[in-house]
């Protein structure tokens, strides 16, 4: 009796031992699915890319923005012209490419140190297409113009920040600067020559450098509410 017990504790042991492995191998399949379709590991710029484009469309979708794309693009986009770069995004010219940059004012007074006042900021972020040239000046001018004539124009002096002044204020490295999602609320110029362009659709940073977002002209500025400033 205890002979046949022993042997059925045995076979009992061996089944679910058994089924042990047969769970652990299940699970393996399982995993192995994730990580080829969504569970990029962590450490990859997939990921990163995958998360960011995520939480800025939650950003848009929430506030209201619903015709914009993002399009991950070759991590040789920037070595590329301008015409290679339209190709892949689809995008109607290589005048509807636009890029976002942060301005420091040098010459602010000393009490402006921050972004507290959209009409008198320490930073701005312009953005302009890659076919046209950024008038600084003309942005100068229309600072002094904002503020009603009450601070001397040699108080405004726009000029490209530092890498990482822009990195620190943004949270985006170099090529990847967006208008949405920044660690600042940095006020926002949109040059005058992209609300004329047609169709009224523009592609600018989208947050990570192989990441581009393009968004209708009008939502833009409904959602970002930039100062529209002819810079260029």
């Amino acid at each position: 009796m205890e002979a046949a017990l022993a042997e059925l504790e045995r076979v009992q042991t061996e089944i679910l031992q058994r089924i042990s492995q047969l769970e652990q191998t299940i699970l393996s399949v399982d995993d192995d699915d994730v990580s080829s379709s969504a569970a990029v590991p962590a450490s990859t710029p997939h990921t990163t890319i995958r998360d960011t484009e995520a939480c800025l469309s939650n950003i848009l979708r929430s506030n209201g923005v619903n015709d914009f794309q993002f399009k991950k693009v070759p991590s040789e986009y920037y070595d590329w012209p301008l015409e290679s770069r339209r190709d892949v995004l689809a995008a109607a010219s290589i005048h509807h490419l636009c890029k976002s940059i942060v301005l420091v004012n040098t010459q602010a007074q000393s009490n402006v140190v921050d972004c507290s006042d959209r009409n008198n900021s320490k930073y701005y972020v312009v953005v302009v297409q890659y076919t046209a040239r950024f008038n600084a000046e003309a942005v100068k001018n229309f600072l002094y113009t904002l503020n009603n004539g009450k601070i001397p124009k040699k108080k405004f002096n726009l000029r490209l920040a530092p890498e990482e002044t822009s990195m620190n204020l943004t949270g985006y490295e170099h090529n990847a600067v967006t208008c949405i999602g920044m660690k600042t609320d940095i006020p926002v110029i949109l040059d005058e020559a992209i609300t004329k362009l047609s169709p009224d659709f523009f592609w600018l940073g989208g947050g990570e450098t192989d990441l581009k977002w393009g968004i209708k002209t009008s939502e833009f500025i409904k959602f970002v509410k930039p100062f529209i400033v002819g810079c260029s």
